[in-house]
């Protein structure tokens, strides 16, 4: 029998390619499939900390800047769930985040074309030019390899923890990545010291929930970053405006040495913290040091970490600190080290095969289309898009879960060769360059 060829098939189900698997779902025309090597959906499961919510409002959900009328919609999720008027009386945008992990996997179970349990493991080229692709899935609960061909494939497998090499080759259960906080919650509460790395949100929430559980039991907490401060991410109106359609299409016709000069200078656009969560830490801060109290509590900035040792009666870690400012040197004692070092992109194994076709640049990159799809060194007339690895292309929206949509918008029009979700234009109030 003549084997089936998808439309689609994307590799990893994270949030882009769930928002993608949403809004293809009512076109029936089309035949989709993504894959997943995870039992169930779990969007930063380590990090789902009691009191966490988004930072951006809840319409950056899989579907609504597309299609409010989708089925897939937050809006919809919480109708579903008799939690409209929970939502409503609460008062603000954001969603915690622990329900948009469990919005996703409401999502996720309801749609077909999403198999979890399904690792893939090669992905090769067929014919020259390349007009389609072969997927081989392990079906990891029976072992099973089946293959799949598709017209189109898109990479959704999004980024991995970064841990700096002064933190590299130390016990697991001391010395950890923010992104397993929670499954090092009662190691910290036998430690006498510890100590978080780094100046984003997710050091600052697990600063918070360090803070809120220290006179219980009885650590003494320092917080630490290079960065030259403790900032609250850009928030403003006029700022929000960079993660635009607009400030995409503006950003991506840069030269690339110029793009990767000011995605350096635009880290509190992405990288800092939420104002109310720095609003409840010093909160906390305050509370504590009432009396005068000795709260055993240090916040440095300025300070880079460069090497970390086991001190030699075993009761926990000399971490070697510099004020860089001052050129000062000094150490730190802690029992448990946290690092909130961020998260770099993921090429995928199963990319082996086409490693040869995909063009990269001189630092190993993607070189990556304005609509979203991989430049390869051959004659195609299939395509790969991809959901990550092109912050370096496309800017500090790349990561973005509202403009996600936008960029699902573009690929499925491509995919479908006409305008099935219309792509707006005059979304913002700035121009970034004269428009005659």
């Amino acid at each position: 029998m003549k084997q089936k060829v998808y439309d689609l098939i994307g590799v990893g189900i994270g949030p882009f390619n769930l928002g993608l698997a949403a809004l293809m779902d009512p076109i029936k025309e089309m035949d989709t499939l993504f894959f997943e090597q995870k039992e169930q959906f779990n969007w930063h499961p380590g990090m789902l900390i009691e009191g966490t919510r988004l930072q951006v409002p809840f319409m950056a959900d899989l579907v609504t800047m597309a299609d409010p009328t989708n089925p897939y919609s937050y809006l919809n999720y919480l109708k579903h769930h008799n939690r409209l008027y929970h939502f409503y009386f609460l008062q603000r945008l954001e969603m915690p985040r622990n329900e948009y992990n469990h919005y996703c996997q409401w999502a996720a179970n309801q749609l077909e074309s999403c198999q979890f349990g399904s690792k893939v493991l090669a992905v090769v080229p067929i014919g020259k030019p390349v007009g389609r692709y072969e997927i081989t899935v392990e079906k990891l609960t029976t072992g099973e390899t089946e293959t799949y061909v598709a017209k189109n494939i898109i990479l959704g497998v999004g980024t991995i923890p970064s841990l700096p090499k002064a933190l590299q080759d130390l016990p697991e259960e001391d010395v950890f990545h923010s992104s397993t906080f929670l499954d090092h919650t009662e190691r910290c509460k036998q430690a006498k010291k510890i100590t978080v790395i780094g100046s984003g949100q997710s050091s600052a929430e697990i600063f918070r929930e360090l803070l809120k559980e220290r006179q219980e039991y009885g650590y003494s907490l320092n917080w630490v970053t290079r960065s030259q401060g403790f900032f609250p991410m850009e928030e403003t109106r006029l700022s929000l405006e960079h993660f635009s359609p607009e400030y995409v299409d503006y950003f991506y016709d840069l030269p690339q040495e110029q793009k990767d000069d000011i995605f350096k200078g635009q880290q509190l656009l992405y990288k800092g913290i939420s104002p109310h969560t720095i609003t409840d830490i010093y909160n906390l801060l305050y509370e504590q040091s009432v009396g005068g109290k000795d709260m055993d509590v240090m916040l440095m900035p300025l300070t880079e970490i460069n090497g970390v040792r086991e001190k030699e009666d075993g009761t926990g870690y000399e971490v070697e600190c510099r004020q860089w400012q001052k050129g000062e040197n000094f150490l730190l004692d802690s029992e448990v080290i946290i690092a909130g070092t961020g998260y770099r992109p993921l090429i995928p194994k199963c990319l082996q095969d086409l490693e040869e076709i995909i063009d990269w640049d001189e630092q190993g990159r993607y070189h990556v289309s304005k609509d979203y799809r991989l430049n390869l060194t051959c004659e195609a007339s299939s395509h790969i898009f991809v959901h990550s690895g092109m912050q370096h292309t496309h800017g500090v929206g790349s990561t973005n879960l509202g403009l996600a949509v936008n960029r699902n918008k573009i690929i499925i029009n491509q995919l479908a060769e006409k305008e099935i979700y219309p792509v707006l234009e005059g979304n913002i109030f700035q121009q970034f360059e004269r428009n005659e």
